[in-house]
């Protein structure tokens, strides 16, 4: 496994491919005490400074978590496509009715009575460490080169990992 340290836009955009192919996140909260509190989050969008953006119940216990203590860890892991990331920030609760609007997604009514329900709120994650797992190639040359390393007993550098500094 490569390792492959990315920094500012790289980091960045690193954060968005994989935040997005991967979508759900397990968002732990309660970082200073186990068990941690742990539920899975729907990324909404990852903006141009890295910022990743949840929208949430105001009366959620991870709200009220974050109110207390706004470190978080997520965790996002799509292991079909060998991609997994994680990341440690900090966490704003934000009740910007523009925000709201610009993250709000029809799939949202499912948890929401639409974009002005009074208990919709965003969360941003700011990322102070995050780290990744990924393949180097897609998947069909990933599992390619497997089965020629397979034949051939030839180990094949198939992953990278790095740090990503925001």
């Amino acid at each position: 496994m490569a390792t492959k340290n990315l920094l500012n836009i790289d980091a960045i955009e690193k954060i968005k491919q994989l935040a997005n192919s991967i979508d759900f996140a397990l968002m732990a909260t309660k970082l200073d005490k186990l068990p941690l509190h742990s539920i899975p989050m729907s990324t909404k969008k990852v903006d141009s400074k890295g910022d990743i953006w949840f929208l949430s119940g105001k009366d959620s216990t991870h709200n009220s978590n974050i109110n207390k203590d706004p470190k978080v860890q997520l965790f996002y892991s799509k292991t079909m496509a060998m991609e997994f990331l994680t990341v440690y920030g900090k966490a704003e609760i934000i009740e910007d009715q523009i925000i709201i609007d610009d993250l709000y997604q029809r799939s949202d009514d499912n948890w929401f009575d639409g974009k002005t329900d009074p208990n919709i709120s965003a969360i941003k994650i700011t990322p102070e460490d995050a780290h990744y797992w990924d393949t180097k190639d897609n998947m069909f040359v990933s599992l390619f080169k497997m089965g020629v390393g397979a034949v051939t007993g030839e180990k094949k550098d198939l992953s990278e990992q790095g740090d990503l500094k925001v």
